[in-house]
């Protein structure tokens, strides 16, 4: 039995993987065909000898995991937004069908749509849309600005009649990047957008409530009572406590209401670095937590009553009493990927015990596996899946190892201390066991995590999320979870500020993952001391990888994807250089923190300089994380001392004529001259013009980093064209029309012109008379939009690589 399980459970799961690794979806005809062929090799399965039953039990269950997700994948495809519609106005009518976010910039919420018109027609629009409603300007397609209007109110279960813009999900392709449209399609979002409502838009009209979506406007309620109470609002007009911190409104609001956007990123970014996070969404541990808390309080209250004894035995009644109310504070909580998993294995766990079976926890555990990917198949790709099954299989195997507790024996302390040595046990396993795939996964271990998770563990668990959900019928006891909630926050702020609490690490590929685990397991587990002893090479394996370096004397140069801005990283042999950093996307994000930071940190780069190439927000947006996180030795820039970007970090000035090498590889700025720089009080110069313009080269490959000098700067370069010619050209201005002269492109006359833009960006970047000019003169032109990150090597200099390539998805937005 045990046997049969694992091969029914393992073969469904690898089929589904294997489903998920395609490029592009199959013929629906094949999946249907592959799919019918796989139910009647099941059917033969009973007939068939011992050795053949379990081929052929492997091949049927692998056959249709594969075809029944090509087939659902398939029919959710059929819904994805017509490239025509993409920047028209529109008008929808739908609901707002989860809880709206508030931002900086405005609104964000999802949108099931009822019906849609397109000057006066019905369309098809996706069911269900991720959309922002900005308050204050907002861009127009010609690049000017206009005045939205917003609601002062916007409620989950509201039907609203109001104008949108649509696009495709289109997310950044970088190396170990997020993968925004995987995230989006997993949670049935085909369309991302915006409303308009400006004053020359139809104005947006509240069409009444709906019935629809109760437990989202129940969560709203619940959210805005913890806000009233606890929220910044609340502590300025004179809360029972003035100097609690509304951080901790947010923190209440995840734990109860799974509104983990509340959450401030800086507290985030200590949750990380303690390990901590996992404690503070809706996880396996919050709901598990709550089940058991659930059957112990049913069965005790079900025993109070002879009556209901008689009628059913107290021990199944709590069982399934606590299973459901359990999915239901999943579901209150938001209903998110990893609440309908842990759901889900309870459901497997609880099932078991129901019928009284005796199955090994092997066997229970890859049953519970293969109805989560049933359920999600694209939750296989997401960190939480296997972070919580291997820790729920590390504690099942390990369970022989925990000190044994013997709670009737002794006085309280000393039942108190074997408990407490019980969970320190527990815990110092799964921090062992878990560390190789943190490693692999976030690239990232936290040094303080242990202890962290020590204290933290039982005091989430057992004070402040109790208090803070009983709090939504005795709201009292929110201000007493406050004060638990500030405590742990102190405690995380805290940890997280020690110097080399989190200790960050480059992404080791796949093959080291296995051996890794494997070394975990030997050394968490009762097994011979030599054979523990073996594990831990296996482990430091992953640990101390090292990704290659381009050798002595050649250089490689990685275009990142950052959506409307500039960041170059070119990395030579003991060396790396950024070339700006990227646009700042809103009042708390930017391309430093969201996609820079990781990128090179998971790329194990050890910055040595940034060249900060102008001061607008597009180049320098993520200046402040890289220098904060990455710490360069030196920053090079045509940013005035004067300027707020100068107090991060002692700026020296990039000037014409500067020259280094590293490894071999050489280091010019071009432009600008000292003479270009405004003299002491005379009228600043326009930041374009003083563009640092960098030259990189080994003699046989080079390459020519622009920023966004325009065709007045192209003609000063031109007195010395022989500086110019380059393999590889980083366009100007990102295709604007102020740059790139015929005259510029002939003296440069690159093979590859590299276009950093943003999808469907404002300002229509690249413009159609510069792709023009760089196709009639057979130079490939090639932007972010449909290459996601660009690689580059000195060492092949005809070849250039496009992430969207190299990792293509099914579910990834395609351009034409």
């Amino acid at each position: 039995m045990l046997r049969h399980a694992l091969v029914v459970c393992g073969a469904w799961v690898a089929g589904v993987a294997l489903q998920l690794q395609q490029a592009a979806l199959a013929d629906p005809v094949l999946y249907a065909a592959v799919a019918l062929v796989a139910l009647i090799g099941l059917w033969l399965v009973p007939r068939l000898r011992t050795w053949v039953q379990v081929m052929c039990l492997v091949l049927a269950m692998g056959a249709l995991g594969w075809a029944s997700t090509g087939l659902r994948a398939g029919y959710f495809a059929r819904s994805a937004l017509s490239p025509a519609l993409e920047g028209r106005d529109i008008q929808v009518v739908g609901v707002v069908s989860d809880l709206p976010r508030r931002t900086p910039a405005g609104l964000r919420f999802r949108f099931a749509l009822d019906s849609a018109n397109l000057d006066g027609r019905p369309i098809e629009l996706p069911p269900l849309m991720d959309l922002a409603w900005y308050s204050g300007p907002a861009p127009t397609v010609q690049g000017s600005w206009e005045l939205q209007t917003q609601p002062a109110d916007l409620r989950a279960g509201q039907r609203w009649a109001f104008t949108v813009r649509v696009k495709a999900p289109n997310g950044s392709r970088n190396p170990h990047g997020f993968d925004y449209e995987l995230w989006l399609w997993d949670q049935g979002v085909q369309a991302t957008g915006y409303v308009r409502s400006t004053a020359r838009d139809p104005p947006p009209r509240l069409l009444g409530d709906s019935a629809a979506y109760p437990l989202a406007r129940l969560r709203q309620q619940v959210r805005e009572r913890i806000d009233a109470r606890l929220g910044a609002d609340a502590v300025a007009v004179g809360a029972p406590d003035p100097d609690r911190d509304p951080a901790v409104a947010g923190l209440l609001a995840a734990l109860v209401v799974g509104d983990q956007a509340a959450i401030e990123r800086g507290d985030w970014e200590a949750f990380r670095a303690t390990g901590l996070a996992h404690l503070v969404s809706i996880s396996g541990l919050h709901i598990t937590m709550f089940a058991w808390a659930a059957v112990a309080l049913v069965g005790w209250l079900w025993r109070r009553s002879e009556r209901l004894c008689l009628w059913f035995p107290a021990p199944k009644a709590a069982l399934l009493l606590g299973v459901a109310l359990a999915s239901a504070y999943a579901a209150f909580s938001g209903w998110g990927i990893p609440a309908q998993r842990t759901c889900a294995m309870l459901l497997v766990f609880g099932l078991v015990r129901w019928l009284g079976l005796r199955w090994p926890w092997l066997m229970v555990w890859s049953i519970a596996a293969a109805l989560v990917v049933a359920l999600d198949p694209w939750g296989l790709l997401q960190a939480g899946f296997w972070l919580s099954f291997w820790a729920v299989a590390v504690l099942f195997a390990s369970d022989g190892v925990r000190p044994p507790v013997r709670s009737g024996e002794g006085p309280q302390w000393r039942r108190m201390l074997r408990q407490l040595r019980a969970l320190a046990h527990e815990q110092c396993l799964l921090t062992l066991a878990l560390a190789p795939l943190t490693l692999f996964i976030f690239g990232q271990v936290s040094l303080v995590g242990l202890v962290a998770n020590l204290f933290a563990v039982p005091w989430v668990t057992w004070v402040l999320t109790p208090l803070a959900i009983v709090g939504v019928v005795l709201p009292p006891l929110w201000d007493a979870a406050a004060v638990a909630g500030q405590l742990f926050l102190a405690g995380a702020r805290a940890l997280a500020a020690w110097p080399g609490a989190a200790l960050a690490m480059p992404l080791a590929p796949w093959w080291l993952l296995v051996p890794a685990l494997v070394g975990a397991v030997a050394v968490v587990l009762p097994w011979r001391p030599a054979l523990r002893l073996a594990g831990i090479p296996l482990v430091a394996c992953i640990a101390l990888w090292q990704p290659p370096r381009p050798p002595p004397g050649e250089f490689t140069l990685l275009a990142a994807d950052i959506g409307q801005g500039n960041a170059v990283l070119v990395q030579t042999a003991r060396h790396a250089l950024l070339y700006d950093s990227g646009p700042r996307y809103g009042l708390d994000s930017d391309a430093g923190n969201r996609v820079l930071v990781p990128l090179l940190q998971a790329l194990g780069v050890r910055l040595d300089r940034l060249v900060l190439s102008h001061r607008d927000s597009d180049h320098t947006g993520g200046a402040a994380a890289v220098l904060r996180v990455l710490h360069p030795e030196l920053v090079l820039s045509s940013v005035d001392a004067a300027e707020p970007l100068a107090r991060l970090a002692p700026l020296a000035r990039c000037e014409a004529g500067q020259r280094w090498e590293w490894d071999g590889v050489q280091f010019t700025v071009l432009h600008p001259r000292v003479a270009d720089y405004p003299a002491m009080g005379a009228r600043p110069a326009k930041p374009n013009t003083l563009s640092c313009v960098l030259r990189i080269s080994n003699g046989r490959s080079s390459v020519l980093l622009t920023g966004d000098i325009e065709r007045a700067q192209e003609a000063a370069l031109l007195r010395e064209p022989e500086a110019l010619p380059a393999d590889v050209l980083l366009v100007p201005h990102h295709g604007s029309k102020t740059s790139s002269s015929e005259a510029f492109i002939d003296a440069v006359s690159p093979r590859w012109a590299l276009v950093q833009s943003g999808y469907r960006n404002r300002y229509g970047h690249p413009a159609t008379p510069v792709v023009e000019r760089y196709r009639l003169r057979d130079i490939a032109l090639v932007d972010s939009p449909h290459c996601g990150a660009m690689h580059w090597r000195s060492t092949q200099p005809e070849a250039l690589a496009c992430e969207r390539e190299l990792a293509a998805r099914y579910w990834q937005h395609r351009l034409p």
